[in-house]
C-alpha cells in the first residue's frame, strides 16, 4: 500500500535531508510532495493560533491533500489546516519543541504530533561558549574598532578586563540537553558551574543563591507561562557587579530594558543575546545602542549537523509509525 507523505522542508532543513533520511529508514512505498517554506530567508511568524511558524495555511491546505505523514521543521499545523486534511494522521516537526503545532486541535483531529528534543544541543552549546567568551573578551568590539582603524588600547586598563573563565563561577538556568552540554564545556576551561533547574533538584540550587553567585550568567529553560520574564531588574542586581549575562535560549525569559538599564550603570560587564523579545530586532530597540551587548540573529542552534539530526529524528518516528509501534517524542 502506497503512502503519501508531505516533506515541507525549509532553507535550512532541506527538502532532501527529509526525504533521503525517511525512504533510508522506511521500507514501505512512499507516494512524496514537496513543499520549500520561505524560513530563514524571510522570518519565522505567527500563523493563525500557532507561534513560529514559516509558510501559510492556504499552501498547507492544498499541499496536505490525501496526505497522511508530513515531516516539516516549521510548517504550521492549526485548527483550519487540520479540519481540511482529513488523511493527515502525523505530524514530525523537526525541532526542540512544537510551537507551530496546536497539539490540542491535532489530537481532536486524530493527529499525532512528534517533535526532535536535543538536535541542536551541540550547537546551541558552541554557540553559547562563543557568546560567553565574546562577550568577556569584548572580541566584536575591538574587532569593530580596529576595522575602523582604532587602536583600543585602553581596553587592557584593569577596570575595562573582563574575567577569566578559568577559576570563575558560572550559573546555568536550565539544565536540559543544551545546558548539561554547556556545563562540560565550562568545566573543561576549569570554571565552577552552578544549576538552578526546578526538574532536576538533584543538583539544582535555588535561582537566588545561583545569581549571588555566579561571575556570568547563562540561560537554557524552555519558555513557559511562569518563567516568563524571570531575569529582571531584582534578578539582575542580585548578581555581582562587573557579572555579565547570555542568553541563548527564549526572549521572553528576560526584561532587556532592565539589561540596558544596568549596562549604562556599570553593574553588568556585559551581555550576550541570541533570542529576543521582539524578532527580527525593531530599528529604535535600545539593544542596539546600549554599549557591552554581543548579539547574534537566533542562530545558536545553525550547524549543517542540526539540520541533518532533525531529519533522522523525525525520520525514525515515521518508521516507527509504520511499524506501528509507539512514538518515541509524542507530543500530544
Amino acid at each position: 500500500m502506497t503512502v503519501r507523505l508531505l516533506a515541507a522542508g525549509d532553507h535550512f532543513v532541506l527538502n532532501r535531508l527529509l526525504v533521503d533520511a525517511v525512504r533510508a529508514r522506511v521500507a514501505a512505498d512512499l507516494d512524496v510532495v514537496e513543499l520549500t517554506l520561505p524560513w530563514p530567508v524571510e522570518p519565522f511568524g505567527r500563523v493563525a493560533e500557532v507561534a513560529e511558524a514559516s509558510g501559510g495555511e492556504e499552501e498547507m491546505i492544498e499541499a496536505l491533500r490525501g496526505v497522511e505523514i508530513c515531516v516539516t521543521q516549521m510548517a504550521p499545523l492549526t485548527e483550519r489546516i487540520l479540519a481540511a486534511s482529513p488523511a493527515l494522521r502525523l505530524f514530525c516537526v523537526g525541532r526542540g519543541g512544537p510551537v507551530n503545532a496546536n497539539l490540542e486541535a491535532a489530537a481532536r483531529h486524530g493527529v499525532k504530533v512528534t517533535y526532535a528534543p536535543g538536535r541542536n544541543a551541540t550547537a546551541t552549546a558552541e554557540h553559547t561558549l562563543a557568546m560567553i567568551l565574546a562577550a568577556v573578551r569584548r572580541i566584536p568590539q575591538t574587532h569593530a574598532d580596529l576595522s575602523e582603524g582604532t587602536w583600543r588600547g585602553d581596553y587592557y586598563r584593569y577596570d575595562s578586563v573582563g574575567p577569566e573563565l578559568e577559576g570563575g563561577v558560572v550559573g546555568l538556568v536550565g539544565y536540559g540537553a543544551i545546558g548539561r552540554k554547556v556545563a562540560a564545556m565550562l568545566a573543561g576551561l576549569g570554571a565552577s558551574v552552578l544549576v538552578h533547574d526546578p526538574y532536576v533538584p538533584e543538583v539544582s540550587v535555588p535561582l537566588e543563591e545561583l545569581l549571588s553567585r555566579s561571575t556570568i550568567v547563562s540561560l537554557h529553560a524552555r519558555a513557559t507561562r511562569e518563567n516568563a520574564g524571570m531575569i529582571g531588574a531584582a534578578e539582575i542586581a542580585a548578581m555581582p557587579r562587573g557579572s555579565v549575562l547570555v542568553n541563548c535560549a527564549r526572549g521572553s525569559l528576560v526584561d532587556y530594558d532592565a539589561v540596558c538599564d544596568a549596562l549604562e550603570s556599570g553593574h553588568l560587564f556585559a551581555a550576550a543575546f541570541d533570542v529576543f523579545p521582539e524578532e527580527p530586532v525593531p530599528k529604535d530597540s535600545r539593544l542596539l545602542t546600549t554599549p557591552g551587548i554581543v548579539m547574534t540573529p537566533h542562530l545558536a542552534g545553525a550547524s549543517r549537523q542540526t539540520a541533518e539530526k532533525a531529519a533522522a529524528i523525525v525520520a525514525e518516528e515515521v518508521a516507527r509509525y509504520l511499524r506501528g509501534e509507539p512514538l518515541l517524542h509524542a507530543a500530544n
